[in-house]
């Protein structure tokens, strides 16, 4: 008899191998960890070869893997789809989402794709901008909901916390910028909270600071850092080996990464939906 490829063991490779962990893919996909491994061992039966390298910090796909993805991703959206239709999915809707840019990759590559695949009648458009920009846009209906960091604390009636972040000052690994006068800096757009906080925070301590780079870009500052050029605040656990904690300069108090939500999406079961997505995400 010749094999068949299982829907729910391919959802499953597909899971470990978007999250990186059979830890994360088994709480997304509300199995154990063992369900998970046992569900990789039968579909490396079916492929007839091992399809993950895998060591206790990470995954990677083999060659046949490589191939089973490449082969089967179309294969599930148009199960999903072919479902969907089938039953008559009741979700359906046009969802416009917030996502400040240090957090876009990982709504668009971890959290957006199993949403709309398992809501494939939910028309999601995104947004990239500044935490503050997101929050006014939500406040005037232009965003349905919005992924924003704001201080600590500072929640409103439309808010749910996802995580909480350490913001910390960086400088390139081998330089000593931090004792420059004044301090060069890499920062974000005017409606940023991290680039209030960091000229509010020297202006109290009495350091002088001059802009090297303003950019609404995540990416551009972090470069600006790497390449020895300037200083600047980001999340602790987005600290590259080619930066360098510094110390010696003033406390930025930590911050929450919050979902806010439009007052006349509260009662839209597809924003729920995917509220729920992102938490999830975010815990994950």
């Amino acid at each position: 008899m010749a094999a068949i490829l299982d829907i729910d063991l391919l959802r499953t490779f597909q899971a470990v191998v978007r999250l990186g962990k059979f830890s994360a893919a088994a709480e997304q996909l509300h199995k154990s960890p063992a369900a998970v491994s046992v569900h990789i061992q039968r579909l490396e039966a079916i492929a007839g070869g091992r399809l993950l390298d895998r060591d206790n910090q990470a995954i990677s796909l083999t060659a046949l893997g490589k191939r089973l993805l490449n082969s089967t991703s179309s294969l599930l959206r148009v199960h999903d789809q072919a479902l969907a239709d089938l039953h008559g999915t009741h979700l359906v809707g046009r969802i416009t989402l917030g996502v400040p840019d240090e957090y876009a990759t990982h709504v668009i590559q971890d959290i957006l794709p199993t949403f709309t695949a398992a809501w494939p009648n939910v028309v999601l458009e995104l947004k990239t901008a500044p935490s503050d920009t997101l929050k006014a846009w939500v406040g005037r209906g232009t965003l349905q909901v919005a992924v924003i960091a704001q201080p600590k604390g500072e929640l409103g009636p439309v808010t749910q916390i996802l995580t909480s972040t350490t913001p910390v000052w960086v400088g390139p690994a081998h330089s000593a910028l931090a004792c420059s006068d004044p301090l060069p800096l890499a920062v974000h757009a005017v409606q940023c909270p991290y680039r209030q906080a960091m000229i509010g925070a020297l202006k109290v301590a009495g350091r002088r600071s001059r802009i090297v780079l303003e950019s609404t870009s995540n990416q551009a500052v972090k470069a600006c850092v790497e390449a020895g050029l300037a200083i600047s605040l980001i999340d602790r656990g987005r600290v590259t080996e080619r930066m360098q904690i510094l110390e010696g300069l003033p406390v930025i108090a930590d911050y929450d990464i919050v979902l806010m939500r439009s007052a006349a999406s509260q009662e839209e079961e597809a924003v729920d939906r995917l509220a729920q997505a992102i938490q999830q995400g975010f815990r994950l």
